[in-house]
């Protein structure tokens, strides 16, 4: 079943585009929905980090891979010293 919820951010960073391109991350959208191109699943988060300027980067990723990614993100910024990841 799709949420149709649909989530955005800005964001500060980088990412890499078509042709493994990089360029400056302004924004992020997250959902969950039918993937374009991961067709191992039905349904996947989807995270699409894009630059109005620069174009899309994005991923699809099952909902346990999106849990890892989650929890690896949290722990690797729990590992560094807080002054860093203010």
């Amino acid at each position: 079943m799709c949420t149709y919820a649909t989530i955005t951010t800005s964001l500060a960073g980088s990412a890499k585009g078509p042709e493994s391109a990089w360029f400056k991350v302004t924004d992020g959208t997250v959902y969950f929905d039918h993937p374009v191109h991961n067709m191992a699943a039905d349904h996947t988060l989807n995270i699409d980090f894009t630059n109005p300027e620069k174009g899309p980067g994005a991923v699809e990723l099952t909902a346990a891979s999106a849990r890892e990614l989650a929890a690896a993100i949290d722990a690797a910024l729990a590992s560094a010293p807080a002054a860093l990841t203010v």
